[in-house]
């Protein structure tokens, strides 16, 4: 499955760098992109685990821009 979400106050394209290499670092995502200038993220993965993949990409994601939100 793959599931495009928006994001909010992604504020730098290091971030971006950053969130994108630990989500594809998670267990069952097959790929992800976040894409700083349109502030986006794209995420493929496991369509039976997908929901548990989605809670460990937002605690991936806090952790490296905490201010930034990811729009569901």
């Amino acid at each position: 499955m793959t599931k495009t979400f928006q994001l909010e106050d992604l504020d730098c394209a290091n971030c971006a760098a950053k969130m994108q290499e630990a989500i594809l670092k998670l267990d069952g995502v097959m790929d992800a992109q976040v894409n700083f200038l349109t502030q986006k993220m794209t995420i493929t993965a496991e369509d039976a685990a997908f929901d548990r993949i989605m809670k460990q990409v937002v605690k991936a994601c806090r952790r490296i821009e905490p201010d930034c939100t990811i729009l569901m």
